[in-house]
């Protein structure tokens, strides 16, 4: 098994949840689950480690959880970026690539009340437009920030009625793709991330 399935295979976990921040990993441990050898595990690890995704506590390697100040970054990070694959998608996206979009954001509304899978939907159709834009630079990067943002524990539309909320600006940003209104998307796009952003600040201040 070669040493990039070891890290993607350990990156999808943290992104489907199956690692939260704060939790150890173990060399041994990940060989088992994944069924590969401790070496391109080991080199998987130190990876990860040189990117951020897990810090050393001690002699163990945990995944790693973002500060507020952290969070904050991300965001300004990923809302510049997703607003111009919006306004790019606006521009290249094919016909049927904004039939899809559509298609996602109807079959979502059934996710509604599930948090988890929503927040997977959510992924999703975020991943969708990031493709529409047809920029394999700007691909490359939102995929670094997106790993990022799996290392907060809980999602946003957990909170109530983000769910709902969250899926009415999911159809503002793809009619104004369809439109080939690339102001309007980016706009769009940065609104959808600012009032989530929002919703986890308001989360999180609970926790105090």
């Amino acid at each position: 098994m070669a040493q990039k399935d070891a890290h993607a295979m350990i990156l999808d976990a943290i992104d489907r949840g199956e690692f939260s921040p704060g939790d150890r990993l173990v060399e041994s441990e990940l060989a088992d689950r994944f069924g590969v050898s401790r070496t391109p595990v080991r080199e998987a690890l130190q990876r990860l480690e040189t990117q951020s995704v897990l810090v050393r506590d001690g002699r163990s390697l945990i995944v790693a959880t973002l500060s507020h100040d952290q969070m904050a970054e991300l965001y300004a990070v990923r809302t510049e970026l997703e607003a111009l694959a919006a306004r790019l998608a606006a521009q290249h996206a094919a016909r049927e690539e904004i039939s899809v979009l559509r298609q996602m954001v109807e079959e979502d509304a059934a996710l509604i009340g599930d948090a988890n899978a929503l927040a997977r939907a959510n992924r999703r159709f975020h991943g969708q437009i990031h493709l529409a834009s047809h920029n394999r630079y700007l691909i490359q990067q939102l995929g670094m920030v997106h790993r990022s943002m799996a290392l907060m524990a809980t999602t946003s539309l957990a909170a109530e009625g983000r769910g709902p909320a969250a899926l009415g600006e999911h159809q503002a940003i793809v009619e104004a793709i369809a439109a080939r209104d690339g102001d309007a998307a980016a706009d769009a796009l940065r609104q959808h991330l600012s009032l989530a952003f929002e919703t986890r600040l308001r989360e999180e201040a609970r926790k105090i």
